[in-house]
């Protein structure tokens, strides 16, 4: 098949739309639903995605893709039982690939709502199982066992997009897009990203250990396939925090910073022992979690609100509270897709646990950046290289 013609382009009046090769075979097959025009951006940047982390890491990997830019990212490490709560997975049978997801999944469930997903690995029973509880879209991977497609086939009354894409296919070494009729051409990004991309340490402090290494590595593959400016925080193999498409690279910092705040504070034993009313689904408990954290706690604590998402009123969680548990939050990595401006940058991602930093490098306030670093013993990589993704 050479070409695919779609329902419509980004909007419905755009049209006619269609995805197709100029040479060649079309690498992927639908076998389930009609994928649309953004269903396939955000598959073809997650299937890049997953395949690096799986190929930087030896890890099964997973991403969640909203509007072209990942809400999460991860691969597949055991999850704990309280990241199982957290991700709505608990008593579930977790093969790594589904832990892979979960993950992907929860480091942002509000920003996930309605993802595509993408996965290195055929996707198995177990993590299709936990795709179909959930709001998505669709999901490529290089292939499906039988009981994974059923399930996944049966969902959203049958109407689920399903595509299978050709692990060994290689795309153009040239890309090329067209932007108001005039035609842009470039090399692919075909940089190599692992954990041996960090070793100009510029630090006084030059521990990076291997789980670090992977961590940034993660951080930076996440960043190569997110829309620019963007800044990524990770911990334990997953992204807590993706900041894109800010046109200020302190506003990605405190963007995806934030995030991983409230990544943190939904294990908080407060937000862990809420009790919802009976029957509520998951996508309204996100809802009712995140805005118990946020400073409008009070909506949600308001008289004849509280009764009916929680069985009983949760006591507030304070800013006091909130303080103390962020401080408690340590070993994040952060990468960055071009370099740190000004040290404001490394002030804000040490408050949610910043202990690793890899960039470019290249401003002419490196030092001041460098000094910053120095100032909290963080350990700063300059990468070198420049991951902008338009």
């Amino acid at each position: 098949m050479k070409e695919l013609e779609l329902k419509y382009g980004c909007n419905p009046n755009q049209k006619p739309s269609r995805i197709f090769m100029a040479e060649g075979e079309l690498p992927i097959e639908v076998l389930n639903g009609r994928p649309g025009y953004i269903n396939f951006l955000d598959a073809f940047n997650g299937w890049q995605l997953v395949k690096e982390l799986k190929r930087a890491t030896g890890l099964p990997a997973a991403t969640s893709f909203k509007h072209v830019s990942p809400a999460g990212a991860a691969v597949g490490l055991p999850l704990s039982d309280t990241l199982k709560k957290i991700y709505f997975v608990e008593g579930m049978c977790l093969s790594p690939l589904a832990c892979a997801y979960a993950r992907a999944r929860g480091a942002d469930r509000m920003s996930s709502f309605g993802d595509f997903i993408a996965l290195s690995d055929v996707c198995d029973a177990q993590t299709a199982k936990i795709i179909a509880r959930e709001v998505s879209d669709g999901v490529i991977a290089p292939g499906y066992t039988e009981e994974a497609l059923e399930i996944l086939k049966s969902k959203r009354k049958g109407t689920y997009n399903v595509i299978k894409i050709e692990e060994s296919y290689t795309p153009n070494p040239v890309e090329r897009k067209d932007v108001f009729g005039i035609t842009f051409e470039q090399g692919r990004n075909e940089l190599k990203i692992d954990k041996d991309s960090f070793e100009n340490i510029v630090t006084e402090n030059k521990e990076l250990s291997d789980k670090a290494k992977i961590d940034l590595a993660i951080a930076m593959i996440t960043l190569k396939y997110t829309q620019s400016n963007s800044v990524c925080y990770v911990k334990d193999g997953q992204t807590i925090g993706v900041g894109a498409g800010q046109q200020s690279r302190i506003h990605c910092t405190r963007l995806a910073g934030n995030k991983a705040d409230i990544w943190w504070l939904r294990q908080h034993e407060k937000v862990l022992n809420l009790k919802f009313v009976e029957g509520i689904g998951r996508a309204n408990r996100d809802n009712a979690i995140d805005v118990y954290i946020s400073d409008e706690c009070d909506d949600v604590l308001a008289e004849g609100v509280w009764q009916t998402i929680f069985a009983e009123k949760p006591e507030r969680l304070t800013t006091e509270e909130k303080k103390e548990w962020i401080a408690q939050l340590s070993e994040v990595a952060l990468g960055s897709d071009a370099f740190f401006p000004f040290g404001d940058n490394v002030e804000r991602a040490r408050k949610s646990g910043v202990c690793y930093i890899a960039q470019p490098g290249g401003s002419i306030r490196d030092d001041n950046v460098i000094e910053t670093a120095n100032k909290y013993d963080m350990v700063m990589s300059f990468t070198g290289i420049r991951l902008f993704h338009h």
